[in-house]
């Protein structure tokens, strides 16, 4: 009996000893987002509109018409301010905050995520008049690529984002024309 007392007090002073000890250290210190040396990059990419600048930009620059012409499955939503005001946060699978706006363009920032190094990704979606009749779709995206390994990771990001937004420049060209597009595709599981 005298041992098992022992060992009973033996193993509380010990676990005593080391909640003393987690509890002196504190929680873990959280990950920073900021990137010790950032390679910022950016991608520019353009369309002509058969429209002019005002009227296509009507059908395809609201805020959340994202959804549509990058043919978001989960859609978007306004989670924060309302729709077409500075600072307004859409959800299109990730926080994005209006930053910036005039009457035929906007641009937005993504938000920094818990635990991942932040890298200022922005975009500028703008309708400019060519003609009377005619206009041109610029969509710019600006980035820092620095947490990819190496060149070729960092073309081959480029590349797979430049097709992604040369597919959604198409789809805005097709609707600010008045033409529709086929439904998107099914929401991955």
């Amino acid at each position: 009996m005298r041992n098992a007392l022992k060992a009973i007090a033996s193993g509380s002073v010990l676990a005593l000893g080391m909640s003393v000890a987690a509890f002196a250290q504190g929680p873990a210190a959280p990950r920073s987002v900021v990137v010790a040396s950032p390679t910022y990059t950016s991608i520019q990419m353009d369309i002509t509109v058969n429209r002019p600048a005002a009227d296509g930009w009507k059908r395809v620059g609201k805020y959340c018409d994202v959804a549509e012409w990058l043919q978001v499955p989960a859609g978007c939503r306004i989670v924060s301010g309302k729709d077409g005001e500075f600072g307004a946060v859409r959800s299109v699978g990730g926080g994005e905050v209006l930053v910036g706006r005039t009457e035929l363009a906007y641009t937005y920032a993504q938000t920094p995520k818990e635990g991942a190094a932040y890298n200022l990704y922005h975009g500028t979606v703008e309708a400019r008049p060519l003609t009377p009749t005619s206009s041109k779709i610029v969509y710019t995206l600006f980035f820092d690529n620095s947490m990819l390994p190496d060149d070729a990771a960092r073309a081959a990001d480029r590349e797979a984002r430049r097709a992604r937004f040369t597919q959604a420049l198409q789809n805005m060209k097709t609707l600010a024309e008045g033409g529709t597009l086929p439904p998107p595709p099914p929401a991955a599981r």
